[in-house]
C-alpha cells in the first residue's frame, strides 16, 4: 500500500511531464520561464540518471500548443509522446494505460511536471487520486501558472485535497539519499553543477579551492595581472 511517509525512491516513483509546451510557457507568469525550462530539463536528468519510468503527454501540438520542449526530448529521445485533445490528461486512456503500467511494478508515486498548474496539473491531479490509490508529487518549480496567485492557489487546493508538494532537486536528492551510492553520485552531481544554480557553483568551488581537484572544462591560459602604467 503507497504511504506518504514513505520516501520517494528510485523503485517507488513514476514522472509525468504534462504539455511542457512553447504555447503553454508564454502563458506562465508564476515563474521565469527560462529558470521553468531549466527545472524541467534538470527532472528528467533526474529521473533517467535512476532509471524512472518516464510519460511526456501534449495537447493540441499541431493546432496549438507546439512541439514538446526540445530539449526535455533530447534527454529521453526514445520515449513516445501521448498528445490529448482534453485539457485533463486522466481523460486520455493512453495515459491512464501509461501510468497503469508502472504502478503495477510498485510505483504509485507520480511525480508531476506540468503546465499550466491551475488546469492541466489540477485536474490530473484530483482526477488521478480520485480514481487510483497512487500519490501525486506536484513539483512546483517546474511546474507554472498563469499569475503567482493561480499557481499558489492551485498548489493550495491539491495539497488540501492529499497532493504533496516538492521542487526538482529535492526530487533529485531523494533519489539519491545517500552520497555513498557511488553508482549514481558522479552523474548526480554533474546534473548539480549544470542545473542547480549556486549549489553546484559551490560544487566546483570545492572541488577545485578545497579539494585541490582540477576544473571540469578546459580553456586557455589564465594570463596576468599586468598592471597598465
Amino acid at each position: 500500500m503507497s504511504n506518504k511517509l514513505q520516501v520517494l525512491t528510485p523503485q517507488n516513483s513514476q514522472i509525468i511531464f504534462i504539455d511542457q509546451q512553447p504555447q503553454m510557457a508564454f502563458g506562465v507568469q508564476s515563474i521565469d520561464r527560462q529558470v521553468l525550462k531549466n527545472n524541467v530539463v534538470g527532472l528528467a536528468k533526474a529521473a533517467k540518471i535512476f532509471n524512472i519510468p518516464t510519460t511526456i503527454t501534449t495537447v493540441e501540438t499541431d493546432s496549438f500548443s507546439g512541439n514538446t520542449f526540445p530539449e526535455l526530448l533530447a534527454v529521453v529521445p526514445g520515449n513516445d509522446i501521448l498528445e490529448r485533445t482534453s485539457m485533463n490528461s486522466w481523460d486520455d486512456q493512453n495515459v491512464r494505460d501509461a501510468l497503469a503500467k508502472h504502478a503495477l511494478d510498485g510505483r504509485k508515486k507520480v511525480v508531476v511536471a506540468g503546465l499550466w498548474t491551475e488546469v492541466c496539473n489540477t485536474t490530473f491531479a484530483l482526477s488521478c487520486m480520485n480514481d487510483t490509490d497512487y500519490e501525486i508529487y506536484m513539483v512546483a518549480d517546474a511546474s507554472g501558472g498563469t499569475s503567482v496567485d493561480a499557481h499558489k492557489y492551485a498548489m493550495d487546493r491539491m495539497v488540501q485535497a492529499g497532493v504533496v508538494p516538492v521542487t526538482w532537486q529535492q526530487v533529485l536528492l531523494e533519489w539519491q539519499r545517500d552520497w555513498a551510492r557511488k553508482e549514481t553520485y558522479e552523474a548526480v552531481t554533474s546534473l548539480v553543477k549544470e542545473h542547480s544554480g549556486a549549489y553546484g557553483m559551490g560544487i566546483d568551488y570545492a572541488v577545485t579551492h578545497v579539494h585541490g581537484g582540477a576544473e571540469r572544462v578546459s580553456h586557455g591560459k589564465r594570463i596576468g595581472p599586468n598592471p597598465a602604467k
